[in-house]
């Protein structure tokens, strides 16, 4: 097989849309996935599924990356999903860094190098911050912050920037997904439509987000464009803090928005997670905006209301 493009996370919110997409323009799609027989059934059409663990850097798997138009690595354990034990924060390491190292020894050992590394990574490279107000716009030129996440991050993209040199290497510094298939909005929609919705925490952390057709748009660009090299900063142009964004939810809704989810009852059910759930950056597309991508949904009230008349 040439010029396929070779996916793995591609059953989760992004990889399944964004190869779904692929599918129905007729590219040749290879799924990398733990569970082949399960991803074939989500992901459908694909031209070959086949099994990957990220602790494996040898198997059936390499031989697709020989050749390929381009490796779209998107898998990582969920990282603010249940609660935060020593064993969670190992898996959620590995997941991104071990697996992105063994990513990278598969490519390099090949004889013709994929053309694209397409690698995720996620704005808590910037580190996490208790207030809007807490730091300057952070562009990708910002250092990398001192906690857990941000230690994830700068390890991920060191291991994704291994890649060979004749394989042009993009890095996705993503921000808030917003989707209603997965991720903070769909966790924020119960309680507001019960009318018990409000913001997470002080309401006063950054919410750096972006729509999830924005999310893929950003991908299908760096695979052709190459102009795209390095990290990118995948968020909108304006930031909100947790309050705003709530607000604009509840109005898209026509609920209230007066309930905060305090920080307590995040640590009963997240552990250490809830500092990070309780935070956010302050990040703004710095690259987006030199390379001149307009914008998909650069408005959030516009973006909540597009993803919640699409849910109806």
């Amino acid at each position: 097989m040439e010029g396929q493009i070779v996916i793995t996370g591609a059953t989760g919110v992004i990889g399944s849309e964004l190869a779904r997409q692929l599918i129905a323009e007729g590219e040749n799609i290879v799924v990398l996935s733990r569970s082949p027989e399960s991803a074939s059934a989500k992901v459908p059409g694909a031209a070959a599924y086949t099994s990957w663990n990220y602790n494996n850097a040898e198997g059936e798997w390499t031989n697709f990356l020989e050749g390929a138009k381009a490796v779209i690595h998107l898998a990582g354990k969920p990282l603010l999903e249940g609660r935060w034990s020593e064993e969670h924060k190992v898996e959620s390491y590995n997941s991104r860094v071990v697996g992105t190292r063994n990513i990278v020894k598969a490519m390099q050992k090949t004889s013709r190098k994929p053309e694209v590394f397409i690698s995720a990574s996620a704005i808590g490279y910037y580190g996490a911050f208790e207030n809007c107000t807490d730091t300057s716009d952070l562009d990708e030129k910002a250092p990398a912050g001192g906690d857990f996440l941000s230690k994830i991050c700068v390890d991920w993209e060191k291991a994704a920037m291994e890649a060979p040199g004749e394989t042009r290497t993009v890095i996705l510094r993503t921000g808030i997904v917003l989707s209603t298939k997965g991720g903070m909005l769909q966790q924020m929609l119960m309680p507001f439509n019960l009318f018990l919705g409000g913001p997470v925490g002080s309401g006063s952390q950054c919410i750096s987000w972006l729509h999830i057709d924005d999310e893929i748009a950003i991908i299908r660009q760096a695979l052709d464009n190459p102009s795209y090299k390095g990290p990118v900063n995948l968020v909108a142009p304006q930031p909100v803090s947790m309050k705003e964004f709530a607000q604009d939810l509840g109005a898209v809704l026509f609920r209230p928005s007066l309930i905060p989810v305090p920080k307590f009852a995040l640590q009963l059910l997240m552990g250490e997670g809830a500092e990070y759930a309780t935070k956010g950056q302050k990040v703004v597309p710095g690259m987006l905006n030199n390379l001149g991508y307009r914008f998909i949904h650069p408005s959030l009230r516009e973006a909540l209301k597009n993803l919640l008349e699409k849910k109806r």
